[in-house]
């Protein structure tokens, strides 16, 4: 096992996930008063299975198309989002200007 692509995965993970909806909506199940052991179970199997998808998704692509061209795709798309991120007012516009021409 490579003990560093472990620890890399995880500290990745580990702090992309702090804050993200899912922890939202584990700390607003757990609010409920109901059984938090069952809430940590079934959040914990789910995480666990979508990481699993996404690394049999990932292992799938990689055998199609070269690692270059994928971190290349991948930083592409991770920048429309900041881009996206930085400037939604142009989006929002587009939004306005389709329900003005509903509404007419």
């Amino acid at each position: 096992m490579d003990w560093n692509l472990l620890g890399l995965s995880f500290i990745t993970i580990f702090l992309s996930e702090l804050g993200d909806k899912s922890q939202l909506a584990t700390i607003a199940l757990s609010g409920q008063g109901q059984s938090r052991k069952a809430i940590f179970f079934g959040t914990s199997s789910a995480l666990v299975l979508a990481s699993l998808l996404g690394a049999l998704a990932g292992g799938a692509v990689s055998e199609l198309i070269p690692t270059k061209i994928l971190k290349a795709l991948a930083a592409l798309g991770f920048a429309i989002l900041a881009i996206r991120l930085l400037f939604p007012g142009a989006e929002q516009e587009s939004e306005q200007e389709s329900e003005q021409a509903l509404t007419e």
